[in-house]
């Protein structure tokens, strides 16, 4: 294979770059359609195939995305910058507000599915609670959208038998969520861990969180303690990879 100035990587990832490179520069902006295959053809002489895979590259990292019969654009969506610290401040749930205020800005959130059943806790669950396998748990589960588009897919887990008739169990849990209810039995979190991996998404998530083909997902599971050490939520959530920038800030 031919190389250029000594880049041995393969043409269509060189041809990814430039393209890459002149969104960056502005030269295309959200929203903007992106040369097609036989236009990169054309301007840089490979097959079909290496446009394609160039064009390929761009949605996968979330930069570009394909609108049947019409080519591959540049995504206009917007990044959320997810402030992991700042949002779980008892100072931001205590108040009454939304954690994910620290993040939305002016920004417009819905959640649009809303779901609470009590099930028998799923073994990684309970071990987690410290309780036995089986026993019963509070499943909240939630899709988030953020204009206008699915972002995440949380399911938090509680023990039943602690938060049995508290608005937890109800499908709005009102002003500053589930921890401020949490606060008012007792049962305030004053640590948090979370932990982060990612994988390629199932096809349910594919469809509910409506990816581009490629696109992975994030994995944020986070366990809420009381101030004895007891963990009282674990919170499963599945993120967008293209539509998430995790920020983390702390002093040294």
């Amino acid at each position: 294979m031919a190389t250029e100035g000594g880049d041995r990587r393969p043409k269509y990832q060189r041809i990814a770059d430039t393209i890459r490179e002149a969104i960056q520069a502005g030269e295309y902006g959200p929203g903007d359609r992106l040369p097609g295959e036989n236009e990169l053809m054309a301007a840089h002489g490979v097959a079909r195939m290496t446009a394609r895979q160039a064009l390929g590259v761009l949605q996968n990292e979330g930069i570009a995305e394909s609108r049947k019969g019409a080519g591959v654009f540049v995504r206009a969506f917007r990044p959320l910058r997810r402030r992991g610290i700042e949002r779980l401040s008892r100072e931001q749930w205590g108040a009454g507000r939304s954690i994910w205020s620290a993040d939305t800005e002016d920004r417009t959130l819905v959640v649009d599915q809303v779901g609470v059943t009590e099930e028998p806790a799923p073994e990684r669950i309970a071990h987690v609670l410290g309780i036995g396998s089986g026993n019963a748990v509070c499943v909240r589960r939630r899709r988030f959208v953020l204009d206008g588009k699915p972002v995440l897919l949380a399911a938090s887990y509680l023990p039943a038998a602690l938060v049995a008739g508290s608005a937890i169990t109800e499908l709005d849990t009102g002003p500053g969520g589930l921890y401020a209810r949490l606060g008012e039995l007792g049962l305030a979190p004053v640590r948090f861990r979370e932990e982060v991996r990612s994988r390629m998404p199932s096809r349910d998530e594919t469809s509910r969180l409506g990816l581009s083909p490629g696109t992975p997902v994030m994995l944020i599971c986070r366990t809420a303690f009381t101030i004895d050490g007891r963990s009282v939520e674990v919170n499963e959530m599945t993120l967008d990879s293209a539509a998430y920038v995790l920020e983390y800030g702390f002093d040294a």
